[in-house]
Parts: structure tokens; sequence; C-alpha cells
């Protein structure tokens, strides 16, 4: 049986293009990509337009089967490994959190995680000619102002993108006050859940008192502020430990609890299963 990794591996982009790299290939065989097939992080956001054939993936635990004329969106946090091509036409765009601009990023974490979006043929149409404009962008590295013209047209991509997943769900204008506080709070958990564990501290964050950012979250999601502060951590202390080899004592320290006997406590009452057997039982 292969022995783990210490840390869960993530696969880096060429900094060619100003932390920019798309492409557009066919495949019909998983091994030309050995890397991808096992468990990882990118350092980049990915987004991949699937023209023809099967993709197989899972994202943090969840399988996924990927069609043709469909979308999807992989963040940095997200441990994934592709299962499956199976004759497969796709492009990709791999762009760093540097090339994007602060209005995707912001987009970005406000509809993390996502599942593969189907494209009408109106929507693949439209993807596939700012994909086609990126691609000639990319390949024009003579250009005097090429990196202002890529990042621009690839910014373009990835706000075309967002904005068909946001179609999905509510738009901004139409979010309610308690979905509005649901969004920020989701936004503000994902940059704090290591170091700020109570309610209340989330509550400051936002200005608003404990009591209402409760009633906001259970009014939409139908579960408590520490429900979804505890769901989050151990979503990550999951990923440590299927995906890396440390121990569950440096995985607790690594999400904030020097007390590694509550952090265990805690992970069996998420989880339905202690840190040690979750692993067992996972072994690959």
């Amino acid at each position: 049986m292969p022995k783990k990794p210490k840390n869960i591996p993530i696969i880096a982009k060429s900094k060619d293009g100003e932390g920019i790299f798309i492409s557009t290939m066919s495949v019909e065989d998983t091994d030309l990509f050995e890397d991808v097939k096992h468990s990882h992080r990118d350092d980049y956001h990915l987004f991949s337009l699937q023209l023809k054939g099967t993709t197989s993936l899972e994202i943090d635990f969840q399988k996924y089967t990927i069609e043709s004329s469909s979308i999807f969106y992989i963040n940095p946090n997200q441990v994934h490994r592709v299962v499956s091509f199976q004759n497969v036409s796709f492009s990709s765009l791999a762009i760093t959190n540097a090339s994007l601009s602060q209005e995707n990023l912001k987009l970005l974490e406000e509809i993390t995680p996502v599942k593969p979006l189907f494209l009408s043929a109106e929507k693949l149409s439209m993807v596939s000619e700012v994909v086609s404009l990126c691609l000639k962008f990319f390949e024009r590295k003579d250009e005097k102002l090429y990196h202002s013209l890529l990042k621009d047209s690839c910014n373009v991509l990835v706000s075309l993108i967002a904005s068909y997943y946001l179609e999905e769900t509510h738009s901004a204008d139409k979010l309610s006050r308690f979905e509005t506080i649901t969004k920020s709070f989701k936004t503000v958990l994902e940059h704090n859940f290591r170091t700020i564990k109570k309610p209340t501290a989330y509550a400051q964050l936002l200005t608003i008192s404990t009591p209402y950012l409760n009633e906001c979250i259970k009014n939409t999601t139908g579960y408590s502020v520490t429900h979804h502060i505890q769901q989050r951590i151990v979503l990550e202390a999951k990923r440590l430990l299927y995906h890396s080899g440390i121990s569950v004592k440096e995985i607790a320290a690594e999400l904030g609890y020097d007390d590694y006997p509550y952090f265990s406590r805690l992970f069996t009452k998420v989880a339905g299963i202690s840190p040690l057997a979750f692993r067992k039982k996972n072994l690959e």
C-alpha cells in the first residue's frame, strides 16, 4: 500500500502568462495526466469547458460525471482528482489569485463550492467564443501589452462563467437580508475557520448581534451558525486525514485545537466516527 504524502500535494502552473495558463486539448487516456489522477490541490482557480466525451471527477469526497457542453469550476482549496477520461475534448483555464480581478475573486468566493453546470447551445457558443479569444492572446507573447490583454480577456471569461453559475441561484439584487448575511457569513467562515470557532466572534466581524446571525443562518439553511463552523472544520480534517500522512494531533493543531482530545470528540460527534477510524476506513 503506497504511503500517504506528508501533506496534501499542490499542483502549480507555470508562471508564464503572469499566472495564467489556457489550453484546448483532446484526451483518450487518463494515463497522459498521471499527476491529476492522485488527490491534490491546485495553486490556481481551474475552469474547464467540456466539449465532448465524459470526465469522472472526485471533489471533496463527492463524485461527479461531466458530460459534453458542460463547465465546471474547482477552487484552490478543494481537494480533487480525475477518476477517468473517456474520449474527451475540453478547454481549460488555470488562473491564480494575483491575476484575477478583485470583483471576480469576490464572486468566486460567493459561488464556491459548485457542481458542474450544463450550458445551453447559446451559452456554450458564448463561452467558446471568449475561450477562443483568450487562447489567441495567450499565444501572442510578443504583443507589447501581452499581459494586460491576456489578463483582461481571461477575467471576462471568469465573469461570464460566474454569471452563469449565479443564474442558478438568486441574483444579488433579489437576495433577502437573511440571504445576504448568510453569504457574508460563509465567506468570512472560509477565511477564518482555523482561528475563529465561536458564533459571537463571527457576529462581531459582521457587525450584527449573535442571535440575529443565528436567526439569519437558520432561516436560510436550516442549521445553526455552530453547525456550519463545525462542518467546515471537519471537512478540512477529513481532507487531511484522507489525503495526507500527518498525525491526528498535527491535524488538530493545524485547525487551531491545542486540546487534541476535545478535537477528537468534536470530529466524532460531527462525522459519526473517530478521526483514526475515519482514516483507517478510507485507506486506499
